[in-house]
């Protein structure tokens, strides 16, 4: 039996954290799809909230602690990566961004994405199209179609005859992501068949 590994990065502050509760969410829901699929599943959850003091200091440093290299290799080993976070002026969080900008450009190509983010109103929703995509587009992973974005409102309500509610975003999303996933071949052992030039045209970088 295949195992394929999938990280979820949560960008939530608080403890609870709805954040981390949709990420778990959306972890569940490709977990179940991939279990249908006879996959072996090994998960893991990082919290940048623990990992604050060592993004900052190694953006000074321009070195990573032990626990921040640890992350960064779990996310760019990952056969898929959940990325949620919360809503901050009309954006994803400053702690999320700085995470991501500690990753190599081309860490995370091919790479499927499943993106999510939380806030209290529901009028941050474009915040998955108009910041998560073009972040992810950047870094040249395969960004999943469907995004989930959960209101407070959202929470506990099953929609209705006009609106998807939150638990069959999640399912949809989800099931999306793990399809994707399973239909890519495993990632360890790809790099060192990539020829020169090729390996010099994902180091470009357009800054």
């Amino acid at each position: 039996m295949q195992t394929l590994k999938l990280v979820a990065v949560s960008a939530g502050l608080s403890t609870p954290s709805a954040t981390r509760l949709l990420a778990d969410r959306l972890l569940q829901s490709a977990r179940y799809r991939l279990a249908e699929q006879e996959y072996a599943v090994d998960v893991e959850v990082v919290e940048l909230r623990d990992l604050a003091v060592d993004i900052a200091k190694n953006f000074v440093t321009g070195f990573p602690s032990e626990k921040l290299q640890g992350a960064i290799d779990a996310v760019t080993g990952a056969d898929g990566v959940i990325a949620v976070t919360p809503v901050f002026t009309a954006s994803y969080s400053g702690l999320f961004k700085s995470f991501f900008d500690l990753i190599d450009p081309s860490a995370l190509t091919g790479v499927p994405v499943l993106i999510g983010a939380t806030g209290g109103t529901s009028r941050h929703s474009l915040v998955l199209d108009h910041a998560l995509r073009p972040l992810f587009a950047y870094l040249r992973a395969l960004t999943v179609p469907t995004g989930v974005y959960a209101a407070s409102e959202d929470w506990g309500s099953g929609g209705d005859e006009y609106t998807e509610g939150l638990p069959s975003r999640i399912t949809r999303a989800g099931t999306e992501f793990a399809d994707i996933v399973a239909g890519r071949p495993a990632r360890r052992g790809d790099e060192d068949e990539i020829v020169p030039f090729e390996k010099q045209l994902a180091d470009l970088r357009l800054d």
